[in-house]
């Protein structure tokens, strides 16, 4: 098992604990340390972004449980954090935890952009100028959220 592997393993249950999920776990040398970046998300049950307490918490409990198991054996600087609003969305669960954003995807036939309502089996529900549409995941090339500076229901 690789260093990643296993800290993904440790990390996940201690994350867990903290309300959050594990995204991602990469490891890379940092000098004579190691920087261990875990990126953590609400459960894709969740909107909204994950608060600056529950990434603390977890944090903690993640750092916990790798020094607990002497993973990795050697000094290492830990990092956590959330995706932010950049990341694609190129799973399932991207576009479950995007929903209520609006969202730019890109088509074969073109690039289609919308307020993602939600997801109906393997099909995104998305509000395009008042109209809905469903689109197929295999249809969706590609995805982003488009960052708004006033958010749905904010005046």
């Amino acid at each position: 098992m690789d260093i990643s592997s296993r800290i993904t393993e440790l990390a996940a249950p201690a994350a867990q604990a903290a309300g959050l999920v594990v995204e991602a776990v990469d490891v890379t040398a940092a000098g004579k340390r190691s920087r261990v970046f875990v990126t953590v998300d609400l459960p894709e049950t969740e909107t909204g972004s994950a608060d600056l307490d529950r990434i603390a918490e977890a944090a903690r409990l993640i750092g916990a449980a790798l020094d607990e198991a002497d993973v990795p054996s050697t000094p290492y600087v830990l990092e956590v954090s959330t995706p932010g609003t950049d990341r694609p969305l190129t799973e399932r669960r991207h576009f479950l935890r995007a929903r209520t954003r609006l969202v730019e995807l890109r088509l074969d036939e073109g690039t289609v952009t919308g307020r993602l309502r939600d997801l109906d089996g393997d099909a995104v529900v998305i509000d395009v100028e008042g109209e809905e549409r469903r689109l197929e995941l295999g249809q969706i090339r590609s995805g982003r959220i488009v960052v708004e500076l006033k958010r749905l229901g904010e005046e």
